[in-house]
């Protein structure tokens, strides 16, 4: 790989996470707030320390909700330790910074990890907030050092495989190309 193109893959994920993941892009384990799920069906095996929820399972902690098809909680003696959704896609939204709207993530599988403070979105990963959209095949974001990488995929045909990103525009007026302003 060119180190230009390493240099701007770099570049825009650091941009993508000023402009669309707010600072508390996860559920937050020190919230008095409880997690409630919702599903079909539930298993839980308290030995392991896991429960396995089936069939329209929501998560909801405030105002942020994972919707999924299934959801693997898995707990240790600190608690909650991760969540494993898989969904065709599995959906992330949750509120983002003051007046900014909602940050809503989708793909085949969500993995949040509270040990590395990371949420991960594989398969078919998109994340959109305010028309600002990030798409790859996988996309990393660590929650604490706010970091997002992204991978491309192979190429299906459905698309190039490449990541991809829209940034909108700060301003509504912008120039025109004869020079005059024109508003959006």
């Amino acid at each position: 790989m060119k180190p230009e193109t390493n240099r701007y893959r770099r570049l825009m994920a650091a941009l993508l996470t000023v402009v669309m993941i707010g600072p508390a892009a996860a559920f937050d384990l020190d919230s008095d707030t409880p997690i409630k799920v919702t599903a079909d069906t539930a298993r839980l095996d308290d030995g392991q320390g896991i429960a396995t929820y089936t069939g329209a399972v929501e998560l909801e902690q405030g105002n942020t909700r994972l919707t999924a098809e299934r959801v693997v909680l898995y707990r240790t003696e600190d608690g909650l330790s991760r969540i494993e959704a898989s969904g065709t896609p599995a959906i992330y939204r949750q509120p983002a910074r003051e007046g900014e709207g909602e940050t809503d993530a989708r793909a085949l599988n969500i993995t949040w990890s509270a040990t590395d403070s990371q949420l991960t979105f594989e398969r078919e990963a998109v994340i959109e907030q305010n028309g600002n959209l990030f798409r790859g095949d996988v996309i990393h974001y660590d929650t604490v050092g706010r970091v997002v990488t992204a991978e491309g995929g192979a190429d299906t045909g459905e698309g190039s495989g490449r990541v991809e990103m829209v940034i909108q525009p700060r301003s509504t007026d912008r120039q025109g190309s004869d020079g005059s302003s024109e508003s959006q």
